[in-house]
């Protein structure tokens, strides 16, 4: 079995291992939950400050120009892009990853609708993330009911769903309870080869795994930004849409930041022709700056090098769980499959509540999520090998002791 040596030697042989520095974490702290919440860049904190304190303090409004801040949805979006395979001006940095949704939705549905109004189904997961089952519901009740959510129970049963009157798949490529992640262009092209439409939420993939948006041929895209990406609490999420689109799919927020002339302040909307045609109200300065800066650390690496780690960090603590963990109650949640593996490896375990909360107790980082499982991501950017190993060493410990027994670590905290 690997040891804590072989570890260390990884660490040392790791052409990544540099990139750790261009990140604050603390000491005690072995943060696994990137898939969640990204650690902060240190270059983001003087980011920050330039934002607030030179641009805002002195420049005030006129950094709209002088500093770039009406631009800066479409240029983060154009740095963006080049991580989730999309081309240039077809990707936005703005709103929410759900406000997102219903937009490209509402867009792609209504599209559809016009050529063929038989087509009124919107295919998805029954283990979708809830808000974008939420949205789709919405959607569908604010247009009269007249069309439905098929959900599908497991992903083998997605071909069968597939039929005639589906409009519209709206999938995750990578499950957030599980990690399991799609094949993009497989599916894809299932999907365009009945005549529907393909929507990807990436909000698990973006920064997490290679992504060609181009080459599957799907038709839209949303996205968050503070997971893998490192942007921050809340920060804005992102939409693509192929250019082939653009006109085709009139988004239902019809802001005035989506206006082709905004200033001209014209009380007839009109759409931009391009991607900006997605932007609704008056962005995020500050956090739209914070993305702009995480990104840079990207421009470091690329996405096969930060693969390959990510691979070989989920195999490592897949061995480690394996060879210590079994006897303790302890099921995989993720695939063996490395093709069909995010970044993230999700354990099972009756009281994985508990048992989590015990390990962040010992500055082990991770989350929970319902009904059993304990989720852990690995941000190739600054997780160790060592990492790993002690981790998994910490959560022998809790096992083998009971201390997740402890009454302290079954009060349910707001955030999970």
């Amino acid at each position: 079995m690997t040891t804590r040596e072989d570890c260390l030697l990884r660490d040392k042989r790791d052409p990544l291992a540099p990139l750790r520095n261009d990140f604050l974490l603390p000491d005690d702290m072995i943060y696994l939950d990137g898939n969640s919440l990204g650690a902060l860049p240190k270059a983001s904190v003087t980011r920050a400050y330039q934002t607030v304190a030179s641009e805002w303090g002195e420049g005030m409004i006129g950094s709209w120009n002088q500093a770039g801040w009406y631009e800066m949805p479409r240029r983060v979006g154009n740095r963006l892009a080049k991580l989730i395979g999309g081309g240039v001006d077809e990707v936005v940095v703005t709103d929410t990853i759900s406000v997102n949704l219903f937009k490209l939705l509402a867009a792609a549905l209504s599209h559809s609708t016009t050529l063929d109004p038989a087509r009124t189904v919107i295919v998805s997961e029954r283990g979708n993330f809830p808000s974008d089952l939420y949205i789709a519901q919405g959607l569908i009740e604010l247009l009269g009911n007249r069309h439905t959510l098929r959900l599908i129970g497991s992903r083998d049963k997605l071909d069968a769903a597939i039929t005639p009157d589906v409009a519209i798949v709206m999938l995750t490529q990578v499950d957030y309870r599980t990690g399991h992640m799609f094949d993009m262009q497989s599916v894809t092209a299932k999907v365009k080869a009945s005549g529907a439409l393909m929507i990807w939420d990436l909000a698990h993939s973006a920064g997490a795994v290679p992504v060609d948006l181009s080459a599957s041929g799907a038709d839209g895209a949303v996205g968050c930004t503070y997971k893998y990406l490192n942007a921050g609490p809340g920060a804005p999420g992102f939409i693509w849409v192929p250019k082939r689109n653009h006109l085709l799919f009139k988004q239902p927020i019809s802001g005035w930041w989506g206006h082709r002339a905004p200033f001209e302040m014209n009380p007839q909307f009109e759409p931009e022709d391009g991607i900006g045609r997605f932007l609704c109200g008056t962005p995020p300065v500050v956090s739209l700056s914070l993305v702009d800066s995480a990104l840079s650390v990207f421009e470091k690496t690329d996405m096969a090098a930060l693969r390959t780690k990510s691979l070989a960090l989920t195999e490592l603590f897949i061995e480690l769980v394996d060879a210590r963990c079994s006897e303790y109650g302890v099921g995989l949640a993720t695939t063996r499959n490395t093709a069909c593996r995010g970044s993230q490896v999700s354990l099972t375990h009756p009281s994985a509540y508990a048992v989590m909360q015990a390990l962040i107790h010992h500055k082990v980082v991770g989350d929970f999520r319902e009904p059993n499982i304990l989720r852990f991501g690995f941000t190739p950017l600054y997780v160790r090998f060592v990492d790993v190993w002690d981790a998994v060493d910490v959560l022998v410990h809790i096992l083998a002791s009971g201390e997740w027994k402890q009454p302290q670590f079954h009060q349910r905290n707001a955030v999970t």
